[in-house]
């Protein structure tokens, strides 16, 4: 078999050049005629998971099975073409990869795709594959999706199998995908959650004030007459703040949390390897290495307090609208004390779906200065359908 970088002329750089690997799906299926490329966290058996970084892939084995959420699509016919570039361990949010290169953001060429899940937001931007899946611990298909204007789902934490994904984050860890259009979309959303019933439409949309706030001014006129038009559609609606404080705060929780699990989860192998990482995800680790029990526990009180606080929003069957992003794609290159500063503001849009196990199914509605945006719809956890559903009337209206 040619590489997938060859047999689908990957002039994004979208794939990785060293895994062929290539599923056919199974004829007949509900998926059938579809292509699409999996994030190179996903094991497929007989090829090693690169993650994203050389000596992950030096230290490693060929996987014995196929992740669950690769084979339930093959199983369902949809044809898998190659595994796409991935930030390092995932964990990066912007897409560039120091060692695999920068896929290129389709929607604006000079500007970053978005990370972790870059090479499966490229491929599916540039038309490369149908669909493709990513995963989402912090942001890493919201964040994407919404820098190159596609649908991106991360589901109801727990709701698809994680078994034979890379973890960094196991608490907050999500398998998610993204579409261009929203039939595709909705078409892998039975078979990877497993459902075919009909979801009911939300009772009350929730406009959430202070998420907007976090915003430029540009993306907030961009967004906010979509978000009155949706709230048209729903009898109930308010505009509300989301934190009696900050969400500054919010995002600080789960920094801690899931930094932690991230540093446990390959503590091992960063000591025995002594693995090389760009300076961002070297930074990251060492700061995790350093949170303390004490920092840990005043994180989980907090993150209580948030869940506690949203069930309260997502009571009677109600929807949350917020932007997914608070700018569109950064340049490429972009200096790492500009990007440091637009890491936190993304990280406070993108915790609350993180902190509360909720499904955030974001929407490319907007655009600001030719370049893409994404609205986003929250709801409670288990409500990933009725998401969906609610979208196709949102997509009707604007």
């Amino acid at each position: 078999m040619t590489s997938a970088r060859r047999l689908l002329n990957d002039h994004l750089h979208a794939f990785c050049s060293d895994t062929a690997a290539y599923l056919e799906g199974v004829s007949g299926g509900p998926l059938s005629g579809l292509t699409f490329a999996a994030k190179d966290i996903f094991d497929i058996a007989g090829y090693v998971t690169g993650a994203g970084n050389p000596d992950w892939r030096r230290t490693h084995e060929p996987a014995a099975r196929t992740a669950w959420a690769v084979q339930v699509l093959v199983d369902a016919g949809a044809t898998m073409v190659g595994k796409t570039i991935t930030d390092e361990l995932t964990r990066g949010i912007f897409g560039e990869n120091a060692h695999d290169g920068t896929p290129v953001n389709p929607r604006a060429p000079d500007r970053v795709p978005g990370g972790s899940s870059s090479g499966s937001a490229s491929a599916v931007a540039g038309g490369l594959v149908d669909f493709a899946l990513g995963s989402d611990t912090g942001g890493s298909v919201r964040v994407p999706a919404s820098f190159c204007g596609l649908y991106g789902l991360r589901p109801t934490h727990g709701r698809i199998p994680l078994d034979g994904v890379l973890l960094q984050a196991p608490s907050y860890d999500t398998v998610g995908w993204f579409a261009r259009d929203l039939d595709t979309f909705a078409r892998v959303g039975t078979v990877l959650l497993q459902n075919s019933s009909v979801a009911t439409r939300p009772r009350r949309l929730v406009i959430a004030e202070d998420a907007f706030e976090i915003a430029d001014p540009t993306v907030q006129e961009a967004l906010r007459p979509i978000a009155d038009r949706m709230a048209a559609l729903i009898e109930l609606s308010a505009t509300e703040r989301l934190s009696p404080s900050t969400l500054s705060d919010w995002s600080s929780q789960q920094q801690v949390l899931q930094g932690r699990e991230a540093w446990e989860t390959a503590r091992e192998w960063i000591d025995r390897v002594n693995p090389r990482f760009s300076f961002e995800v070297a930074e990251r680790y060492v700061a995790a290495r350093g949170y303390t029990d004490a920092d840990v526990a005043a994180a989980k009180i907090l993150r209580e307090s948030v869940r506690a606080r949203m069930a309260s929003v997502l009571a009677d069957g109600a929807v949350v609208c917020l932007p997914t992003t608070p700018t569109t794609a950064p340049l490429r290159g972009e200096r790492m004390s500009v990007r440091n500063l637009l890491r936190p503001r993304i990280s406070m849009l993108t915790c609350i779906a993180g902190t509360t196990g909720a499904p955030q199914l974001t929407l490319p509605l907007a655009e600001v200065d030719g370049l893409p945006v994404g609205l986003s719809l929250l709801g409670p956890r288990g409500s990933d359908e009725l998401l969906i559903a609610f979208a196709r009337e949102v997509v009707e209206l604007v």
